[in-house]
């Protein structure tokens, strides 16, 4: 079973979450919560841990996988964002968004939709989240816990651990966050489309 690491959501503790960077140095794959439920995260150049989550969700070859960012200057980074879409995204984050959006050469190959070479970034508003990043200095490589056959993420770290302990390395736990997963806004085509409404307001990439 997956080790549990109790992390204060308001003011997380530096050793807990040094404990967890070593982790995910280490190769480790966790299960951790943000502003808009739990997800599974690992290092993006640990090939082992991206099998692990398309195990743990069943996903195919053309999921986006998310690229979890701590700031706005390292998601770009990682994409190519024009000026009509760095304003709308610059707006709206941090937040409950994920963008869509070319990749740079920043980002493995095997980590970009085959076919678009697009990824998705986010930067989420959480606290542990960004403690977690600044103390491992690089974006986390991420899907939403949404398990198979259910609608939407886990919320509680209990029920994490009862779901996925068996095929994580370590669980965070924290507050109990929300269900709604983000909402997902692709500019691979050059403008926003919404492609799933979640917790982010839609109506400014309408």
């Amino acid at each position: 079973m997956a080790r549990v690491v109790d992390i204060h959501p308001v003011d997380p503790q530096p050793r807990l979450v040094s404990q967890v960077a070593d982790v995910l140095r280490e190769g480790g794959l966790i299960a951790y919560p943000t502003d808009s439920g739990y997800a599974l995260g690992c290092r993006c150049g640990q090939r082992d841990g991206t099998e692990r989550i398309r195990q743990i969700r069943r996903l195919d070859a053309k999921h986006h996988f998310t690229l979890v960012c701590a700031s706005f200057a390292q998601m770009g980074q990682l994409v190519r964002i024009d000026n009509s879409a760095f304003r709308a995204i610059k707006a709206a984050t941090p937040g409950p968004y994920t963008f869509i959006l070319p990749a740079t050469e920043e980002v493995p190959r095997r980590l970009a939709h085959p076919k678009k070479k697009t990824v998705g970034v986010r930067i989420p508003e959480s606290r542990t989240v960004h403690a977690i990043l600044d103390e491992l200095g690089e974006p986390l490589l991420s899907s939403t816990l949404i398990l198979p056959g259910d609608d939407g993420p886990l919320t509680q770290g209990w029920q994490v651990d009862e779901a996925v302990g068996h095929a994580v390395d370590l669980v965070v736990d924290a507050e109990d966050v929300p269900a709604e997963p983000t909402t997902v806004v692709d500019f691979s085509a050059g403008y926003p489309e919404v492609a799933r409404v979640g917790a982010g307001d839609p109506e400014p990439f309408s």
